[in-house]
């Protein structure tokens, strides 16, 4: 597979930094140490102890942490069609505060990102005012009815990441097939949304002992798991691979796993609300409980948590979902899916994950970064002399409450309201540019 494009704005230049003192954390590169790391057009140049700053930006990084910042791979950015939810520039901005150095974003927009035309004008968005580098993925079939394939080749020529329908499975096998041998031809790589939508029906929850208790339809675990199983033994006989998105249930793991240990290379993401919360937060009615899969059970919170660890899941990704004030202050079962959460991701999984000692940080960083470039075919962050600069300085003491006064995103529809969390991103490096700072010191 190919590199996927990514596009950032166009009028700023790298920028000149040294970050003095910070405990520099790679876990890939085997690295942790206190150092000082100096930035210079766009890569990091040096690294050692009291580096040369002249004429540069110095940053004080006593007590913080500098790591690889993160990528995410599932974000929705509502563009075109609903400017008023999130644009391509509040979006990245979004994602810089949370510490990402790079997202990709869904084609299940207004107009669907089906054509050239399209993909087209959000290139040119991105190299207007994103902050941080963007991919747009499209879409697998024309308008995500799943009829026909759109033109994956066509598409991949004009700059397309990656293809997905997500918000609606390939119900047909035999499209999936032919898109699975598309996908080898262009050299990206299909992200799929599984689910079975005769299993899943108008379920509004996880299909279990709250739903029945609530009186809300149910979406059954095996709506997923099937579909997975089904697109994994596609991937087994056409000798290819595809990324399985937001898994939600033990079942999926357990597909996964399963043929992944027969050689099928393929990854997998799960999204912080489904390694936080349960279908037990749902009978607070809270619309922002309400996502698509569905929060499940206790049982299926802790599957995914280890397939964190052992590495069958490789990939954290937010499903970053904005929703207008008015639609998600609806009735529960009238309000559409979806939560935001680029800005609370890394925060919400330290503290509900590595504090209680449950992963360690190490992980976390990983699956937050390299682990979701490597699955996607972005450029991997990395701190090395030489490595382009997408780093991360993160104040792992600070707690913070989750209020709608503090977010980037347009949209305010966040699972984390009104939560206290501890570990903020005070400095994002994307591109060698500084895309977000919550404290200018310099010197």
């Amino acid at each position: 597979m190919s590199d996927a494009p990514l596009f950032i704005r166009q009028s700023a230049g790298p920028d000149s930094v040294v970050i003095r003192g910070a405990r520099v954390f790679d876990p890939v590169e085997q690295l942790d140490a206190v150092l000082d790391v100096r930035v210079d057009g766009g890569v990091i140049a040096a690294m050692g102890e009291r580096i040369d700053a002249i004429g540069h930006r110095e940053v004080d990084g006593t007590g913080l942490l500098l790591a690889p910042a993160f990528v995410d791979p599932h974000v929705h950015l509502r563009v075109p069609g609903r400017e008023d939810e999130e644009t391509v520039a509040s979006g990245s901005a979004a994602a810089a505060a949370g510490g990402y150095c790079a997202i990709l974003a869904m084609p299940n927009t207004d107009p669907v990102v089906d054509s050239a035309a399209v993909l087209g004008s959000l290139i040119e968005q991105a190299l207007a005012g994103a902050v941080i580098p963007v991919g747009f993925m499209a879409s697998i079939t024309k308008g995500l009815v799943g009829g026909e394939l759109s033109e994956m080749a066509e598409l991949a020529a004009a700059g397309a990441a990656a293809f997905t329908d997500d918000g609606r499975p390939v119900t047909s096998a035999g499209l999936m097939r032919r898109a699975l041998q598309y996908s080898a031809i262009t050299g990206r790589r299909l992200s799929l949304h599984e689910e079975e939508p005769t299993l899943s029906g108008k379920g509004q929850m996880h299909e279990g002992a709250v739903s029945a208790e609530l009186g809300f339809a149910g979406w059954p675990s095996i709506g997923e798991s099937v579909m997975i199983a089904r697109d994994l033994a596609l991937c087994a006989y056409e000798g290819q691979t595809v990324h399985i998105m937001h898994i939600s249930a033990r079942e999926s793991v357990d597909e996964l796993r399963r043929w992944q240990a027969l050689g099928v290379a393929a990854t997998g993401e799960v999204s912080p609300h489904h390694l936080v919360l349960t279908d037990e937060a749902v009978r607070s009615l809270d619309s922002n409980m309400k996502m698509n899969p569905p929060l499940r059970t206790e049982s299926d919170r802790q599957s995914l948590i280890e397939a964190l660890r052992d590495g069958t899941i490789g990939t954290v990704a937010t499903d970053h979902a904005p929703h207008a004030r008015h639609e998600k202050e609806a009735p529960f079962e009238e309000a559409p899916f979806g939560v935001t959460g680029l800005e609370t991701a890394f925060a919400a999984l330290y503290t509900h994950l590595v504090l209680p000692g449950i992963i360690p940080l190490g992980l976390l960083l990983e699956r937050m970064s390299q682990g979701p470039a490597r699955a996607l075919g972005l450029p991997v962050p990395r701190i090395a002399v030489g490595a382009a600069a997408n780093l991360v300085l993160l104040d792992l003491a600070a707690g913070w409450r989750v209020s709608e006064a503090g977010f980037r995103s347009r949209s305010v529809n966040s699972w984390c309201l009104g939560a206290q969390l501890q570990g903020l991103a005070r400095l994002t490096i994307a591109a060698g540019r500084v895309a977000h700072d919550v404290d200018p010191v310099s010197a």
